[in-house]
């Protein structure tokens, strides 16, 4: 089986088209199912952000599931295919491996070296499981990603690069010690937002959230108050400042909820904001296009060059482990066949010298496996270090023909060891 990514992002699509193909919720989790369905593919998982919307899959038939993957994502956005598809990128083996290692690390982001895409990921890979379409190879996979995108930003400067599109977006808004601040929602973005506003010396601040108590909590660890969300309009009455992320599908803002001037940040996809409101008198809204066309957060500078390094690094020790793995059953397979035939030989000499003592017997055993021992391990050692070249596999496939090996008995063992 072999690895495959299929998505769109801010760097490919318009935010608009990218609002519009977004899953949240149910839709997403429907999405995953049916995508795990589809006979082309073993396993799958689906991350969808404010920044993109990819499919992993693992697969045996590249072509047909390139097409079976496009038509669901055209089906369940209501996108039709033809302008879907010029939008897409695909990524197959080494480089869909490549993609997720950069894409965890930040390199990939409107905001260059954000931190919200590990936690993205994770949770992707967590609804993945729970969900049953995530299995061995894409869990190990996007386990090692995840360790990666640590790496990058433990090791090197990217978290510096840019901090987060929260601090883009309110690099816009101006000085804000003083000012008072509305945030609806509760999640990780959410949770973001508010300390981001309480460093910046706003000591009013207001949660606004569905699940009042996880409001709650949230609030009080900024030194704010929660409200429960049927609030929010009475709370924009007296907000200077307003940051979304609700995950809501649909708009929780309207012009008509509007009365004063007030600085909009709205970072939900699809948005959270009518973009209408723009047209209120003093109401200044700046959304994921806003961000993407300020161009701030960008650039990384030598942070994202020495990631770009990390991930190269990261990326030939993941391969060479992958196809050294995938040699290892027909190793196993070897050697089970050399001690079917020591078992077999002994057997033999047995039945030919019946009287041997077990001593002998013993001694005799032994010095046979020794011999088999030492005649299969360089064959087998130096085809686990052949394997790690481009074309390993072919070594295996000589080794199998070689020895005349079952071709069913690697994949056996393989399953076993899955």
């Amino acid at each position: 089986m072999s690895v495959l990514a299929i998505g769109l992002s801010h760097r490919t699509a318009p935010v608009a088209l990218l609002e519009r193909v977004s899953v949240t919720g149910d839709a997403l989790a429907k999405l995953l199912y049916d995508v795990q369905q589809d006979p082309c593919v073993a396993e799958a998982m689906v991350v969808s952000t404010c920044n993109r919307v990819e499919v992993y899959v693992t697969v045996d038939r590249f072509h047909a599931a390139v097409t079976a993957v496009t038509g669901l994502l055209g089906v369940h956005s209501g996108v039709p295919v033809e302008e879907l598809t010029p939008h897409l990128y695909v990524h197959y083996e080494e480089r869909a491996v490549e993609h997720l290692f950069s894409m965890v690390c930040g390199l990939d982001s409107m905001v260059v070296g954000e931190g919200q895409i590990l936690g993205q990921v994770r949770q992707a890979l967590k609804l993945g499981q729970r969900h049953g379409t995530v299995g061995a190879t894409l869990n190990e996979l996007v386990q090692q990603a995840l360790r990666v995108g640590k790496r990058a930003h433990h090791e090197t400067g990217i978290d510096k690069a840019g901090a987060s599109l929260v601090s883009a977006g309110l690099a816009l808004a101006g000085d804000l010690a003083g000012r008072r601040a509305l945030v609806v929602g509760a999640g990780s973005m959410s949770s973001l937002a508010a300390v981001t506003l309480a460093r910046a010396g706003v000591t009013d601040i207001v949660v606004a959230n569905r699940t009042y108590e996880r409001g709650a909590r949230l609030a009080e660890s900024v030194g704010g108050r929660a409200v429960g969300f049927a609030a929010v309009a009475d709370e924009l009455a007296e907000a200077d400042i307003v940051i979304t992320c609700t995950g809501a599908g649909r708009h929780v803002i309207t012009p008509g909820m509007l009365s004063r001037p007030a600085f909009l940040l709205d970072l939900a996809l699809p948005h959270d904001i009518d973009p209408g409101v723009r047209a209120v008198p003093g109401v200044t809204l700046v959304d994921l296009e806003t961000i993407q066309e300020s161009g701030i957060g960008s650039r990384g500078g030598d942070a994202v060059e020495s990631v770009r390094a990390l991930v190269a690094e990261e990326l030939r020790a993941y391969l060479d482990a992958e196809r050294a793995a995938r040699v290892t059953p027909t190793v196993v397979a070897l050697r089970s066949k050399a001690a079917s035939v020591v078992e077999s030989e002994l057997g033999r000499l047995l039945m030919r010298v019946p009287d041997l003592d077990e001593k002998a017997r013993d001694e005799v055993a032994m010095t046979v496996q020794r011999v088999v021992d030492k005649l299969l391990h360089e064959p087998t050692v130096r085809v686990k270090q052949l394997a790690t070249c481009p074309g390993g596999d072919h070594y295996a496939e000589a080794l199998r023909e070689l020895f005349n090996l079952d071709p069913k008995m690697p994949e056996a063992v393989r399953e076993v060891e899955l």
